[in-house]
């Protein structure tokens, strides 16, 4: 059974916490006995700060035989990079950066008309796979975030140009984990899957996770657009009719400046983010990516092209 720093109070939230996390041990064991060259995807947000939480203390006291992989939009708030660049530092890992401004700036990628990058972050990952031949990634997606990470399992095996197949996926009953790939495919593996936010938050309160700031309440200069207040930054904005105000708020989710909202919010500590998170009927996607809102098949319009 595994150990929680600080054990909640409540001792169903104990209980529901120690199985997710050992069953997050679980998998992330299973890859680094199955795989040859698996890398984690770490963006700095409160998932990615989890995942690598739970897998550093999965092969304690061994340093981890993981390569940390960030594919850059080169629109990410300062405050999330300096965040990934000392959590480096701290544990001695290694990091690979695929930044999208390389892309842009050898012609493989066009900036878009409204200056989202989240959708041409897709490229460089699976270029980056190619190159850096990784046969498994692990990220901190959640099926609670969308119906399309719903319907995926935790080992899902992509084809060589890193598109994903929701009709042709392995079964996995009883916890049994299929890793086997052919040549050129890779397989992403979700350790997370069976968490909500919620419970990312209470693990963030128990274990005393490091965050990035902005997840905690804090005032900032921010503008309204199609019911999300925006971060100015090196993307189309604010427009002239958008007016900037100060207001105290956080983020739910980290990503991509043009489409990754922060929401009016007063919790500055993990318990009283827990309080709000409980109150919501959204989940932090839904809030507060623009990316998300393009079609009722966003997601998974992008998961079958190579997306996270």
């Amino acid at each position: 059974m595994t150990v929680l720093e600080h054990t909640p109070t409540n001792p169903a939230e104990a209980s529901t916490l120690r199985a997710l996390e050992a069953e997050a041990i679980e998998i992330i064991r299973e890859v680094v006995a199955e795989f040859d060259r698996p890398a984690l995807l770490f963006s700095g947000g409160k998932d990615s700060a989890v995942l690598l939480h739970v897998a550093l203390k999965a092969l304690a006291p061994a340093p981890l035989p993981i390569t940390l992989l960030h594919v850059d939009t080169g629109h990410n708030l300062p405050e999330v990079i300096a965040f990934r660049d000392e959590i480096v530092a701290r544990h001695g890992l290694r990091l690979h950066v695929a930044a999208v401004e390389d892309w842009i700036a050898d012609g493989r990628l066009t900036e878009r008309p409204d200056g989202t990058r989240n959708p041409l972050q897709t490229v460089p990952l699976v270029d980056t796979i190619a190159e850096q031949k990784f046969d498994a990634l692990l990220g901190g997606a959640r099926r609670d975030e969308d119906r399309a990470r719903a319907k995926e399992r935790i080992f899902s095996v992509r084809n060589a140009l890193g598109g994903w197949d929701p009709r042709n996926q392995r079964p996995e009953l009883w916890n049994v984990y299929n890793g086997r790939h052919a040549p050129g495919e890779n397989t992403r593996v979700f350790p997370l899957s069976n968490w909500t936010e919620l419970d990312i938050w209470r693990y963030i309160e128990a274990e005393n996770v490091a965050l990035p700031p902005i997840y905690f309440a804090h005032d900032r200069e921010v503008f309204e657009r199609d019911g999300m207040w925006l971060t100015s930054g090196p993307w189309f904005g604010p427009r002239p009719d958008e007016k900037v105000v100060t207001k105290s708020v956080r983020y739910r989710t980290v990503g991509d400046g043009s489409c990754t909202g922060a929401v009016e919010s007063s919790a500055r500590t993990a318990a009283e983010i827990i309080a709000e998170v409980a109150a919501s009927h959204l989940t932090e996607r839904g809030a507060t990516r623009a990316d998300d809102r393009l079609s009722e098949a966003a997601m998974e319009d992008r998961k079958r092209e190579g997306y996270f």
